[in-house]
C-alpha cells in the first residue's frame, strides 16, 4: 500500500499559499472523515502513478502514527481521501540521535540522508569543516535544505517511519561545537518550510537538551579503544539519546578534533578501516542499533 507524507503549512500568519486550504493534523480527523490531499500527494498518487478512485494508500504527518485513506474523488484541482482506521505505530529507534553530519557532494549526501532515516536518526545537523567539500552560499541554502529533507521524507514513506527526521540547515563545525560547550538550550532549529511546524512537536523537544553521550568517529589509532567505555552503560538507559560527528572525506583537522574532544565527543573508531563518509553513518546507527539489543 503506497505511504505518502501529509506536510502541514507554516502557521497561518507564514502561510503565502493561497491554492491550497489549511490543513490540520490527521489525529484531528475522525473515521469516516473526508481529507483534502495536498497537490503534491495529488499529482504523485492520481497522475503520476494513476491511481483510481477506490484505491487504499497510507497518509502520515509526522506527528506520530499513520492513517489508511480510500480515494474518494478525482478533479483536475485537488483529490479527496476517506480516513477509513489509524494506528499509533510510529516504528521509530530505541534510540534518539542526531548525527553532525560534515556536507558532501551529490548523491553521497543523499545515501547518507536515506540510510540514516531508515535507520532512524532523529535529526541530522548539516555541517561544514576545513576538509570539507561543501560549503553553501547563503542563496543556495533554502533550494539543498529542502532537497536532503525530501530525500528523508522519501525514505520515510519507503521504509515505514512515520517521524521524519529534521534536516538541520548548515552551520560551521566551530560554531556548532561552541554551541554544545556552552550547555545552553538550542532554539535555532533552522529547517525547511515542508517540516517548520513539524519541528516544534514536542517529539523532537529533547533535541534541545544535552545528550547522554557523545561520540566523534575517528580514524583506527593504535592508542585508541574500540569501544568508549560510556557506550554500553549508556544504552542500556531507556531511550538513550546520542550525539554523533562524522567528518568530511578528508576527515576533521586537528583543531576541530580537539574541539570537539573538549565538547565532550569520545573518539570511536567502528573496525580496522576507514569508513566513507557516507557509510560512516550508516555503520554507526546500525552498530548502535546492535548494541543496544545486547546491554
Amino acid at each position: 500500500m503506497r505511504r505518502f507524507f501529509y506536510a502541514l503549512d507554516n502557521e497561518p500568519e507564514n502561510n503565502t499559499n493561497d491554492s491550497e486550504p489549511q490543513r490540520s493534523k490527521l489525529s484531528t480527523f475522525s473515521i469516516g472523515d473526508s481529507i483534502i490531499l495536498t497537490d503534491s500527494i495529488s499529482h504523485h498518487w492520481c497522475r503520476v502513478l494513476r491511481a483510481n478512485i477506490g484505491d487504499q494508500g497510507i497518509l502520515f504527518d509526522g506527528f506520530g502514527g499513520e492513517y489508511q485513506v480510500q480515494l474518494h474523488t478525482i478533479s483536475k484541482k485537488q483529490a479527496t481521501v476517506v480516513l477509513l482506521a489509524s494506528t499509533g505505530d510510529d516504528r521509530d529507534a530505541p534510540i534518539i540521535s542526531k548525527v553532525g553530519l560534515v556536507m558532501s557532494r551529490g548523491e553521497r549526501m543523499d545515501y547518507a540522508i536515506q540510510k540514516a532515516t531508515e535507520l532512524g536518526v532523529t535529526a541530522i545537523q548539516l555541517l561544514s569543516s576545513q576538509h570539507g567539500e561543501v560549503n553553501l552560499k547563503p542563496a543556495q541554502v533554502e533550494k539543498k535544505l529542502h532537497h536532503w529533507q525530501q530525500v528523508a521524507i522519501a525514505a520515510c514513506e519507503q521504509c515505514g517511519l512515520n517521524r521524519p527526521p529534521l534536516i538541520l540547515a548548515p552551520k560551521p563545525i566551530a560554531e556548532w561545537l561552541q554551541h554544545l560547550a556552552s550547555d545552553s538550550i538550542d532554539t535555532d532549529m533552522s529547517v525547511s518550510p515542508i517540516i517548520a511546524t513539524l519541528s516544534t512537536d514536542t517529539y523532537y523537544q529533547i533535541l534541545n537538551s544535552q545528550s547522554d553521550l557523545r561520540l566523534m568517529l575517528s580514524v583506527p589509532a593504535a592508542d585508541q579503544p574500540l569501544m568508549p567505555a560510556a557506550l554500553l552503560p549508556v544504552l542500556a538507559q531507556d531511550k538513550p539519546y546520542i550525539e554523533l560527528l562524522i567528518g568530511s572525506e578528508g576527515g576533521l583537522s586537528n583543531e576541530e578534533c580537539a574541539q570537539a574532544e573538549r565538547t565532550g565527543f569520545s573518539p570511536w573508531q567502528i573496525g580496522a578501516r576507514v569508513l566513507r563518509t557516507e557509510t560512516a553513518p550508516v555503520v554507526a546507527l546500525a552498530t548502535l542499533h546492535a548494541l543496544i539489543n545486547i546491554s
